[in-house]
């Protein structure tokens, strides 16, 4: 990593989502830490310049370090993941479920900052092989509560599955066994998410108390209103709903009902996402990457989120300012760790910007 004892930002720094107010000439980088105040007694060879357009580390809010196509991997296999989210300016990571122990991730002043939920719970033989915890509901309640502990303030559901018996999509667990799990996870201090395909899934999630729902390709108009009125969030993963079509193709042989519901969800998707928008849901982008996809996707995420009709501005908050604040994590603030990437042109008028990065800075050095 290229380090310096002060850096001098100028240019356009994004500091939020309004025009006006959001936008601020200049920063510096002070031992790690943003100031908007000019250090006194640095001598201009210890100041580093950097001129361009500036936002917070991108937010990949749905993403696996830790995990491929099939189960675990080594270590040396994440830390190439967490490089590339960092390669692509995405320096804030929500691990949405591995079954890797990640935490030595955390020690490394050179990757991004991760935000773990654990591993997946799933229903027996309902899940990826090798990905997640298999259980019954008589002991789901037990199982988010040791995730709960393990992760960092969040537990993922695998809320629905091919069911074999249909040969259809559909909803894993009794109504009063996941109620009872989400309220183990909030008394513990946790958040809950589930990963949901299908319609039938949401409105017992949303009632049974859920925070958020990952890809959530089964909003309807009678689903989400009820998100919009809860606050449930969702992380639609557009780029991994590419592959819906492709997942069909495949399946269709053994399973066509299904396949026919993928297909028809695929083709509804960017509809899906804009009603959610223009009603309210809070939406944040991810990208599901580390399972069949690959990392630092981010930026395609974002394109994929205004090509379904979301503004430029809501797009980039998405992945920037709307979705540190969700997760709880600063952004371009007095005294927060400088974590930013910098931007040749204006990504607010053309969010394709945000795959070529002119420089990212994490924890006040600049690492590409």
């Amino acid at each position: 990593m290229t380090e310096s004892a002060v850096l001098h930002i100028k240019g356009r720094v994004l500091v939020g989502p309004d025009p006006e107010e959001g936008v601020r000439d200049e920063l510096w980088v002070v031992g790690g830490r943003i100031s908007y105040d000019r250090p006194t007694g640095v001598p201009a060879r210890d100041v580093t310049r950097i001129e361009g357009w500036v936002l917070p580390g991108l937010v990949d809010a749905h993403c696996h370090v830790g995990l491929d196509a099939h189960g675990p991997v080594e270590a040396a296999v994440s830390e190439s993941q967490a490089l590339r989210e960092r390669e692509i300016g995405a320096l804030l990571l929500r691990d949405a479920g591995s079954p890797s122990d990640t935490r030595w991730i955390d020690d490394r002043e050179d990757l991004p900052r991760v935000i773990r939920a654990g591993r997946h719970i799933a229903r027996t033989k309902r899940y990826i092989r090798n990905y997640a915890h298999e259980v019954e509901p008589e002991d789901l309640a037990a199982y988010v509560a040791q995730e709960a502990r393990r992760g960092d303030g969040w537990v993922k559901l695998v809320g629905d599955w091919l069911d074999r018996d249909t040969g259809d999509l559909g909803f894993c667990w009794p109504r009063g066994a996941v109620a009872a799990a989400i309220a183990e996870a909030h008394r513990l201090g946790a958040r809950v998410t589930a990963h949901c395909f299908a319609e039938e899934s949401l409105a017992p999630l949303v009632e049974a108390g859920i925070d958020c729902v990952e890809h959530a390709t089964g909003l309807t108009e009678e689903t989400i209103p009820l998100f919009a009125e809860r606050g449930v969030a969702i992380v639609p993963t557009l780029v991994n709903i590419a592959t819906f079509p492709t997942l069909a193709v495949r399946g269709e042989g053994k399973f066509p009902r299904w396949a026919d519901h993928m297909r028809r969800l695929h083709a509804r998707r960017y509809d899906t996402v804009r009603a959610a928008f223009d009603a309210g849901v809070p939406i944040y982008a991810g990208t599901d990457a580390g399972g069949s996809l690959p990392h630092g996707l981010i930026a395609r995420e974002v394109a994929e989120l205004t090509k379904a009709g979301i503004p430029a501005s809501a797009a980039l908050s998405a992945a920037t300012w709307g979705a540190r604040d969700w997760l709880g994590r600063p952004g371009l603030t007095e005294g927060a760790s400088a974590d930013f990437v910098v931007y040749d042109a204006d990504p607010r008028a053309d969010v394709r910007v945000l795959e070529d990065p002119r420089r990212v800075v994490l924890r006040g050095r600049v690492v590409s």
